[in-house]
């Protein structure tokens, strides 16, 4: 058995882009084995999941145990940490324990991509983002990698944060603004942990297409349950996203139709669904899946000396 981390550096994002491109396409054409994942509530806050997986084509399995809590910026922790075990598929015994904590973010990064290059409106973009955390940068780090992006538009509640984030994207023309102008885009990225609408229907124009990452978990949303109504929702699978994913509080409160789901990104990509014209709203509501982590984490082995994951 490998013992991961090892040596610094991570995957580059065109390799992990193809990567989890070709798992979404198993998980369209049904051949992936995965149970929703389970969440398990800590007792003071956040809480941890369990997320298990098997792909038969490239014969992965394994799981990834991965917490969220928002106190640990104060604690200097990452709010995301988690680790990946990928088993042998014949005998069940372990192949490799992975840090997946920075993994987590570019595997989210790159569905977020995958997404927006099949449902953008265009090739070459302006770019909003809605939150500066390290979940936004690896959103965009992979988004550069799959679109010509030809503007970033920041937006975080603590304007520094922004601005921040802002500079280190100078080479993209990329600029703290208000969050109505940041929503004044082509593909628009929410990453943040609200609980409450940040971005309303009225902002949003025809033709956008709308990354939805934040909400992971019951009792989440950033966007403006009308929004939803007005676009057409693809999600990563349909079980969790109505579970847990930005459509999860509209369901509970009645104000979406679980019905109305357009699709999965998994269909979108192997060309069974798409945007029904240039001027609909789509939405990616991503709540991220295990087969996701198998496809990065078998990335983060290809390379026999493997890979330094630290942990914190």
């Amino acid at each position: 058995m490998m013992y991961y981390p090892v040596h610094s550096g991570y995957p580059p994002y065109p390799e992990v882009n193809r990567a989890i491109e070709a798992v979404f396409a198993e998980h369209g054409r049904g051949d992936c084995r995965m149970p929703p994942k389970i969440y398990v509530a800590l007792v003071r806050s956040g809480d941890f999941r369990t997320m298990p997986a098997y792909l038969p084509k490239p014969g992965l399995a394994g799981v990834k145990i991965v917490n969220v809590n928002p106190h640990n910026r104060a604690r200097g922790l990452p709010t995301v940490m988690a680790l990946t075990v990928l088993i042998d598929v014949e005998t069940g015994a372990p192949e490799a324990i992975i840090n997946a904590t920075e993994l987590t973010a570019m595997r989210t990064g790159a569905a977020g991509a995958v997404a927006a290059k099949y449902l953008a409106p265009r090739q070459a973009i302006t770019l909003g983002v809605i939150g500066a955390g390290r979940q936004t940068e690896a959103l965009i780090d992979a988004t550069v990698a799959a679109l010509t992006v030809e503007e970033i538009r920041v937006w975080s509640r603590t304007a520094k944060s922004a601005e921040a984030l802002a500079s280190r994207y100078a080479d993209y023309s990329a600029r703290s603004v208000s969050i109505e102008h940041a929503c004044d885009c082509d593909v628009l990225t929410t990453a943040t942990p609200s609980t409450t609408p940040l971005v309303m229907a009225e902002w949003i124009h025809e033709g956008t297409h709308i990354n939805a990452i934040g909400a992971d978990a019951p009792g989440k949303q950033e966007l403006d349950p009308v929004l939803l109504q007005k676009a057409e929702v693809f999600v990563d699978d349909r079980s969790q996203a109505i579970h847990s994913g930005e459509i999860n509080v509209p369901i509970s409160t009645g104000r979406y139709n679980p019905d109305r789901i357009a699709g999965t990104l998994g269909e979108v990509v192997i060309g069974k669904k798409k945007r029904s014209s240039p001027d609909a709203i789509t939405i990616f509501d991503s709540t991220g899946l295990a087969i996701q982590d198998l496809a990065i984490a078998a990335l983060a082995i290809q390379n026999s000396e493997g890979y330094e994951l630290p942990f914190p």
